[in-house]
């Protein structure tokens, strides 16, 4: 493809879809076009093709199954550019958005048998697939998660996992790129994902433009944590686990190996560890590291608190724990967080 070539975008769109899932990454990749003065708006006839070298940037499409408008999740109708059928020819970026469906105190995710059977055959010919949100579970359905790892929200993680076990799952980061494969949490993560996109397409400087014309942070990495620790697994009243998760986000200084834990809860070790990973998908190791980084993470957004005494009140101990642990989970550093996101 032509390096000034428009990327042609095309989003999947179903009935009780999210609307922000579809219109916020629809959004960054035309802001992106129009500050790059290569606005295709109001141009139809450029629909369907990605070769017209005088126009770089980005042309977007919605898609439904037949077609036609589709009613989202806040009720309002979103009109479709064409039928999956009529998606023909290369496509650079092909997303699919999310829904799910309030199910008791949970969610549901929502999937369209359609789109997956659509995904399965389309989806390998496109030059880079994404999700946003629940999207991740249509993806997932029509195989093209396995053996990669991916995220989704947090509150249809658990099951995205149990529902495929061959998907590494990740409920922390707001977006993880697995090759061509991109997944993103919740709704508004799908701009902070859009806009990484546009930086990989047309470098930094108009992804810096873009974000700063949107109002939104230059770049919010991916590895920022999308969630609270604690909520990572829902709470069932009068579980072991979960008040012992509870009694962990109030003691993070104190021994928390999976010894001690184990110990407080009097049983084996083999046998908490067990329960525990049955539980939470984790570790004790891991989810005590995931609930200090985050209590460190926080410090750093609302308090003036130096790096040593940010370690030794999450629990991390010293500032070079608290800088692996950073580098490991989060890929920047903790001076580098506090600057992005305080």
């Amino acid at each position: 493809m032509p390096a000034s070539a428009p990327h042609r975008v095309v989003i999947v769109a179903f009935p009780g879809v999210e609307l922000l899932d579809v219109t916020g990454p629809a959004e960054v990749f035309s802001v992106a076009t129009r500050v790059a003065g290569t606005s295709h708006a109001g141009h139809p006839d450029h629909a369907d093709h990605a070769d017209h070298p005088d126009h770089p940037g980005y042309v977007v499409r919605i898609a439904t199954a037949d077609g036609g408008p589709v009613t989202t999740s806040s009720g309002i109708r979103l009109l479709a550019d064409l039928s999956l059928d009529e998606v023909r020819g290369r496509v650079d970026t092909l997303l699919v958005a999310g829904a799910v469906d309030l199910v008791g105190d949970g969610v549901e995710p929502v999937i369209d048998s359609e789109v997956t059977d659509w995904l399965r055959e389309a989806a390998p010919t496109a030059r880079r697939t994404g999700s946003i949100c629940a999207g991740a579970h249509l993806l997932a359905a029509a195989g093209l998660l396995d053996g990669l790892s991916a995220t989704t929200h947090w509150l249809t993680a658990a099951r995205l996992a149990a529902d495929h076990p061959r998907v590494a799952v990740d409920p922390d980061p707001i977006f993880i790129r697995s090759g061509s494969v991109w997944t993103c949490a919740g709704v508004t993560s799908g701009l902070d994902m859009a806009l990484a996109m546009v930086a990989e397409d047309h470098g930094q400087a108009l992804a810096l433009a873009t974000a700063r014309m949107m109002v939104m942070y230059v770049k919010r990495s991916g590895g920022q944590s999308q969630f609270s620790v604690p909520l990572s697994a829902p709470a069932t009243s009068g579980d072991r686990i979960d008040d012992l998760r509870v009694w962990i986000a109030g003691h993070l200084t104190e021994d928390l190996t999976a010894e001690a834990l184990a110990a407080r809860l009097h049983l084996s070790v083999r046998h908490f560890s067990r329960l525990f990973r049955q539980r939470t998908h984790g570790t004790p190791a891991a989810y005590v590291e995931s609930a200090r980084l985050e209590a460190a993470r926080r410090l750093l957004e609302e308090s003036d608190g130096s790096l040593p005494d940010i370690a030794a009140v999450s629990g991390l101990g010293s500032v070079e724990t608290l800088h692996r642990s950073f580098q490991r989970r989060l890929g920047t550093t903790p001076a580098e967080y506090r600057r992005r996101f305080r």
